[in-house]
């Protein structure tokens, strides 16, 4: 049983009835309000929180029944605990509170440790109840932080399928596009700055480049050292015919090396574009990403490793799908291990 104390509202019309009530609980240390009818005790209800309603039946404007019934019906009011104390001393009068939601029923005149002790009970039953709806709470909001996050790692449409099904299928697509950003003579920079000045540089610019990627439809993957990793065409909203993957991944490229003279970072870098098949899914148990792989991926990376420096530099496959949007600024051919002679194409808009 607690000895907390607590807000108790004391409704009957007969004033002494009242009194003897009041003095009781207070004498116990609890607080105490009072009110004459049942129309009253709704309004002071929903005006303030109780933990305790002691209430009377035969009552003006209001009953006791009209009461129960009317904070059985009003979400704020059902959870408050009701003694009923009347001296309508009949079963009938007692099933029916209850069945309208009352924790306890008490015939007048009442014995007054049966009262503390009914009284003592419903308290403990509510802070019982209080403190589950808190941990329910608690849970609630822990999984609605952890549903922020998983979002946040992953695509919104892989989040919910991991969640609904505790898995995400691997998915192959046809025609994707992946591009990758590279800072120019990075390596050299770490080694003459401050960690603090290199980290700070590359968050401001990682930050212009995600907003740049959501802009143009495209989706980052991740970032490997100081690449900057995205790909289009491997989510639902890409199949929309107004979206075209790879003229996104064009026009983002070149808004990538556009915002880096606006940041004036004093960086410069690669960008390169290639367009295919590859495999899509989620790897890791405890660190989720959701991943690219195949040969599209690997060629990708060579166009930007052999590309030029503030360049769109564009395999000629993803060429062939924008030359009429763009104009062809320079071509190179670069022997690669692996794949023999790759023609890369520069661009810049017509």
């Amino acid at each position: 049983m607690t000895n907390e104390a607590a807000r108790i509202l004391v409704v009957d019309d007969v004033p002494d009835n009242r009194t003897l009530l009041t003095r009781r609980l207070e004498r116990q240390g609890h607080s105490v309000v009072e009110c004459e009818n049942g129309q009253l005790a709704l309004a002071q209800m929903s005006e303030s929180p109780f933990d305790l309603v002691l209430l009377d039946i035969m009552m003006p404007v209001l009953n006791g029944y009209e009461v129960l019934e009317e904070m059985r019906e009003d979400p704020r009011l059902r959870h408050i605990p009701v003694i009923v104390i009347s001296a309508i001393d009949e079963i009938e009068s007692t099933v029916k509170c209850i069945k309208l939601g009352a924790e306890d029923y008490l015939s007048k005149p009442f014995n007054p440790v049966l009262l503390r002790a009914r009284v003592g009970a419903c308290l403990e039953k509510k802070r019982l109840r209080d403190q589950e709806q808190e941990y329910l709470k608690q849970i609630e909001d822990e999984k609605k932080r952890a549903d922020d996050l998983l979002e946040v790692i992953l695509p919104k449409s892989i989040a919910e399928e991991l969640k609904r099904t505790n898995e995400v299928k691997p998915r192959r697509y046809e025609s994707a596009v992946v591009l990758f950003a590279d800072i120019v003579g990075f390596t050299e920079y770490c080694d003459q700055r401050a960690p603090d000045e290199v980290l700070d540089k590359l968050q401001e610019m990682v930050y212009a480049f995600e907003g740049l990627v959501s802009e143009h439809s495209l989706l980052k993957l991740k970032t490997i050292g100081d690449s900057f990793m995205a790909a289009a065409g491997l989510l639902n909203d890409d199949t929309d015919p107004k979206i075209d993957p790879v003229l996104n991944s064009v026009r983002c490229g070149l808004a990538m090396i556009s915002s880096l003279d606006s940041l004036k970072l004093g960086w410069n870098i690669r960008v390169g574009i290639h367009t295919g098949p590859l495999v899509a899914g989620v790897v890791g148990h405890r660190q989720y990403l959701f991943d690219v792989w195949g040969d599209t991926v690997n060629t990708a990376s060579r166009i930007e490793e052999h590309g030029k420096p503030g360049a769109v530099n564009l395999s000629r496959q993803a060429w062939e799908k924008v030359s009429s949007y763009f104009e062809c600024a320079s071509t190179q051919t670069v022997a690669v291990k692996g794949k023999g002679d790759l023609q890369i194409i520069q661009v810049r808009p017509r």
